[in-house]
């Protein structure tokens, strides 16, 4: 059972943190591909192939170029996300946010709303402006990012396979930190 969400802290994992919670972390990304989100797999995919992905991350982890936070509620961990600084010389102000994770078991209790409340955070004090991201339209992602104000540039149809092989559309956002309310302020609803 998770704990109630005031309980849950929300922080950043070091890379050594993050590969002794591969389990958790695994555990998160399989249970959201079985519960049908867009993240990049297929039904089938494995606890082998979550853990092999999140491995795959330790070095930008390690390196500063990613950053993962989580939603811990003092047990286990139960949500993620991930920001991941732009490295092109023409794009020092920029970052993406992807695997914005929850639990089925944690929804619903304003976990994903707190999780990019921190990335955008993190990408301010990392001296970002603008943030990126892309999510299936019309998901519970969607309506999130929306009503944290973020802005839609629009949708681009069959972008995407859903994990059950259904094609899906994929709308892209953007967020100018500081032209826009930071996502916890003055925004209702949650994830």
């Amino acid at each position: 059972m998770t704990a109630p969400a005031a309980q849950i802290m929300i922080r950043a994992l070091t890379a050594a943190e993050a590969e002794g919670r591969l389990g958790e972390l695994s555990g998160i990304l399989v249970d959201a591909v079985a519960h049908g989100a867009s993240v990049n797999f297929m039904v089938g995919f494995s606890d082998n192939e979550a853990r092999a992905f999140w491995r795959g991350q330790l070095p930008g982890i390690s390196s500063g170029e990613k950053w993962l936070f989580v939603a811990d509620d003092g047990e286990r961990l139960v949500a993620t996300a991930m920001l991941t600084l732009a490295h092109q010389p023409n794009a020092p102000h920029r970052a993406e946010v992807g695997k914005m994770l929850v639990l089925t078991s944690a929804r619903r209790q304003g976990l994903g709303r707190r999780l990019l409340t921190a990335v955008e955070a993190a990408a301010r004090e990392a001296g970002r402006t603008l943030l990126m991201l892309d999510t299936e339209s019309g998901s519970a992602g969607d309506r999130l990012y929306r009503s944290c104000g973020w802005i839609a540039v629009g949708g681009v149809p069959d972008h995407a396979f859903r994990p059950d092989g259904r094609l899906a559309e994929t709308t892209v956002f953007y967020k100018a930190l500081g032209s826009h309310r930071p996502c916890g302020v003055g925004s209702s609803g949650g994830r």
